[in-house]
Formats: structure tokens, C-alpha cells, sequence
């Protein structure tokens, strides 16, 4: 993909979270192409309720084509798919990534994966995984098995 659809594309979704920006998700910072931070709010009458999270979105110039690197900055939520490094299990963010997922779409995912758990605890796999691995989660080979959190 060439720079200047990736970066044509990138304008677009900028655009549209600004004009139409989803419930619970402000642009915290999105400067240049290569990286943005995005404010996620726990959703009311769930267990992050009241709670804001940061999110790290890092392209490649193969962005849509690739997926990008997203992960949790700072305040780091409790949760069985979330790392307390920030790295995040989610199929969409690898495998089951497609160029016609978005920023925002992937921002719900985030938000609804969240909303939909039901008990605050760390993945099991925690202190193992923190230890081992890779800077960027992109790195890892995940296994997807227990959507049911």
C-alpha cells in the first residue's frame, strides 16, 4: 500500500472520530501517522465503570493492510485478556485483523470486550508472559480459547 493511502486513510478515520466520535472514546493525542493515544471510559453498569484508559495505537505504512500495534498505557486495566504490560488479547488485533476494521471498530472491541467481563483478575499466564515477552505484542503468537470473560 502506498504512503499516500495509508496516510489518505488514516486522515479519514482522524476525521471521522473527531466529527463522530463513539461513546466513551476521545482522541487524546493523534499528531502524526505513526502513532495516537486514545482515551477509553468504562462503560456505566459494568465492572470499569467510572474508569478511563488509555489506549497506544502504532501503524505501519501497511496500515490497513497490517494491523496496528495497540496497547494499554498507563492505567492498565484488570482483566483475563489484558497483560499488565498493556499488551492485549484480542483476535481482531491479529489473526482475525481485516482492512475493513478501523480504529474506532477496534476501540469498541476493546470497550465491549471490557464490558463484558465479569470478574477483575489478571490472565493467568500473567507473570509468565510479562517476563518473556516481546516488546511489541504483534511479536507474539497468541492462542485464542476462552472468549467467555
Amino acid at each position: 500500500m502506498s504512503m499516500a493511502l495509508f496516510t489518505k486513510r488514516l486522515a479519514k478515520e482522524l476525521s471521522d472520530l473527531k466529527i463522530n466520535p463513539p461513546v466513551g472514546i476521545e482522541i487524546e493525542e493523534a499528531e502524526t501517522f505513526k502513532s495516537w493515544k486514545l482515551n477509553l471510559d468504562g462503560v456505566d453498569g459494568t465492572l470499569y465503570a467510572g474508569e478511563r484508559f488509555a489506549l497506544e495505537f502504532r501503524f505501519s505504512p501497511n496500515y490497513p493492510m497490517e494491523s496496528p500495534e495497540v496497547v494499554f498505557v498507563g492505567n492498565i486495566p484488570i482483566h483475563p485478556h489484558v497483560y499488565s504490560n498493556g499488551h492485549i488479547c484480542l483476535n481482531v488485533l491479529y489473526n482475525q485483523w481485516s482492512p475493513v476494521l478501523s480504529v474506532r471498530s477496534i476501540c469498541l472491541s476493546i470497550q465491549s470486550m471490557l464490558s463484558s467481563c465479569t470478574c477483575k483478575e489478571p490472565p493467568p499466564d500473567n507473570s509468565h508472559y510479562i517476563r518473556t515477552a516481546r516488546s511489541s505484542p504483534k511479536l507474539t503468537q497468541w492462542s485464542f480459547h476462552d472468549d467467555s470473560v
